[in-house]
């Protein structure tokens, strides 16, 4: 069926649907990566959004279950160029069309990417409606005002506790939208994991006696986080504590840097960073749309973007702490970051 994309700023991309048939209105971004669609449609990270593939046939190697990030896709959208109809890989479980229907996500192909990438890259992510209806300006702008995203973390977050058992370390993670491979990444080491909901307080925390504290990624404005702004805070100083991506903005804002949005984010799986202590300069995964602006004064950066200069990792100066704002845990994209996790296991010694 032939449906439009509508963007904030007026510009109309006409395409075709596939995967389940409804209406759609999220913040549209792009993801530059040319593999990793299943683990992309599946982070929670991209809750509340509309994801564009800039690479132009998706799909050809079909959908496995095994490589899923959580349990379901967590995209508002899925725009393509082209989709592939036939994929053909030996792990191939169904295709990127049944998927969708099954997950009632709406797709488009058959648009411009490249030119809806260069209108994101020049005006900065702006909110979209998928549709197959026609609507005047005043009702397209009104179903655009009614879309927020504050409560995204509340809707990936796991709601119990679960703990996976192990003879090492022991890593309590607050869940703020988490990537399967980040858990398995600790899980590979021997660490024993307890997955605690986001908004788990402080003393609970500490009742566990973790040998470390891990803030995972995940969705969303950082500073719409206030509650788990002030845990954090309650956290410091009392047991070392890690974070990754949305974990990475929520630490610095709990001891007093600041956050802003970038203009069209960081997505895909061929972001350059410097380590700084290192001195060597790594591929890595990506997914944010906002980063650490002002690093506290007791922070020092250890990484940086290539790309922007942005920050990109950073340590207390006294105390075991320690975060990154991109994936080392890939899935999608290069293992060159491995290394982090370890690096996060001996802050908890």
């Amino acid at each position: 069926m032939k449906a439009k994309l509508i963007l904030e700023n007026g510009t109309i991309f006409n395409g075709t649907t596939f995967g389940y048939l409804k209406e759609t209105v999220g913040e549209v971004v792009f993801n530059t990566g040319m593999t990793g669609y299943e683990e992309a449609l599946t982070d929670p990270s991209y809750y509340g959004q509309i994801v564009t593939m800039t690479y132009p046939l998706i799909g050809n190697y079909g959908i496995n279950l095994d490589d899923m990030e959580s349990d379901s896709p967590k995209v508002k959208g899925f725009i393509v160029r082209e989709k592939c109809n036939y994929p053909n890989n030996f792990r191939c479980e169904l295709e990127i069309d049944t998927y969708l229907k099954q997950n009632k996500i709406l797709g488009l192909e058959g648009i411009d990417t490249r030119a809806l990438t260069k209108i994101l890259r020049n005006n900065g992510t702006m909110k979209g409606i998928i549709t197959l209806d026609t609507f005047n300006d005043d009702e397209v702008k009104q179903k655009l005002k009614n879309f927020n995203n504050k409560n995204a973390v509340k809707n990936v977050t796991t709601k119990t506790v679960h703990t996976i058992e192990g003879n090492g370390k022991h890593v309590a993670i607050l869940d703020f939208g988490i990537k399967s491979n980040i858990i398995k990444s600790f899980v590979q080491r021997g660490c024993k994991v307890t997955l605690l909901p986001a908004y788990t307080s402080s003393e609970e925390i500490l009742k566990l006696d973790p040998d470390l504290i891990f803030l995972s990624n995940g969705p969303g404005d950082p500073e719409d986080l206030l509650e788990p702004i002030k845990n954090i805070k309650n956290l410091v100083g009392k047991k070392p504590i890690v974070g990754i991506c949305l974990g990475h903005q929520l630490l610095a804002l709990a001891l007093g840097g600041k956050t802003e949005k970038l203009k069209f984010g960081h997505r895909g799986c061929n972001h350059p960073v410097k380590d700084l202590e290192e001195n060597k300069v790594h591929i890595t995964s990506q997914n944010h749309g906002y980063y650490v602006a002002k690093v506290p004064e007791d922070m020092e950066i250890t990484h940086i973007s290539l790309n922007d200069q942005t920050v990109e990792g950073m340590k207390h100066k006294k105390l075991p702490i320690f975060s990154v704002q991109f994936h080392p845990e890939a899935c999608p994209g290069p293992h060159d970051s491995d290394y982090i996790f370890d690096k996060f296991i001996s802050y908890g010694l």
